[in-house]
C-alpha cells in the first residue's frame, strides 16, 4: 500500500471526507476540501472538472494511482470513486506530508 493509501485510509477512519464526483465538487465550492485525491483512470471529464475547480480555489490535487475501483475500495465503498476530498485529516498526516 502506498502513503499517499495509507494516509487516506487514516483520514477516511478518523477524519472527514467528501466522496464521489458530487460531494467532493460541493466541499470545494465551500472551501472546506484542503486536499483532493483523485483517480487516474477516473471518469475523464469528471476529474478534469475537479482538477480545474481546483486550481481556481487553491486546493492541492493528488493523483491517486491504482485506479478508482481501488480508490473506492480503500474508502470502504464497493464502487468505484473518480476522487475524494479530505476536510479534516483526523489522525492522519497527509495535509502536511504534501501528499
Amino acid at each position: 500500500m502506498s502513503d499517499l493509501a495509507k494516509h487516506l485510509r487514516l483520514a477516511v477512519d478518523t477524519g472527514k471526507v467528501a466522496l464521489g464526483t458530487n460531494e467532493v465538487m460541493r466541499a470545494i465550492s465551500d472551501n472546506s476540501a484542503k486536499l483532493v485525491v483523485v483517480a487516474e483512470n477516473g471518469k475523464k471529464e469528471a476529474v478534469l472538472d475537479i482538477i480545474h475547480a481546483c486550481s481556481v480555489a487553491g486546493i492541492k490535487v493528488a493523483k491517486f494511482d491504482n485506479g478508482s475501483l481501488e480508490l473506492g475500495t480503500l474508502c470502504g465503498k464497493p464502487y468505484s470513486m473518480n476522487a475524494v476530498a479530505v476536510i479534516d485529516a483526523g489522525n492522519s498526516s497527509i495535509l502536511e506530508e504534501g501528499q
